[in-house]
């Protein structure tokens, strides 16, 4: 996918997020980047590991934690496309990894940690 359509995904995205979730967001940005950096990769403590793939990064103050907050810059929310296509056969494919990305890096924002981002019902 060219970069320009993958930008298009991650807007279509937040578009088509639920209005529970879009409309209680706050200050956050989303961000299309190729792959993560290492000091992306240390602050998702997957540096040294092996194997592992970061599709999105929440780089903020979640919102469970916001006290006396003004004048700050935005929360930024990366998603990575090439992690994300290196699972994805198609298009439509990685459309739905990045809506699912998102969907996990905004539950960062209004403040789950990692543990129950990954419980499943």
């Amino acid at each position: 996918m060219k970069t320009e359509e993958f930008k298009k995904a991650i807007q279509n995205a937040v578009h088509n997020l639920p209005s529970e979730f879009l409309d209680k967001l706050e200050n956050v940005e989303f961000v299309a980047e190729e792959w993560p950096s290492r000091q992306q990769l240390a602050a998702a403590k997957l540096l040294h590991k092996k194997n592992v793939l970061l599709f999105g990064l929440y780089q903020g103050i979640p919102q469970t934690r916001r006290a006396h907050y003004n004048l700050v810059l935005p929360d930024k929310i990366s998603i990575f496309k090439g992690p994300i296509e290196s699972v994805c056969r198609t298009d439509d494919e990685v459309r739905r990894k990045v809506f699912d990305t998102i969907l996990h890096e905004i539950g960062h924002h209004f403040g789950l940690d990692e543990a129950k981002l990954r419980k499943t019902p």
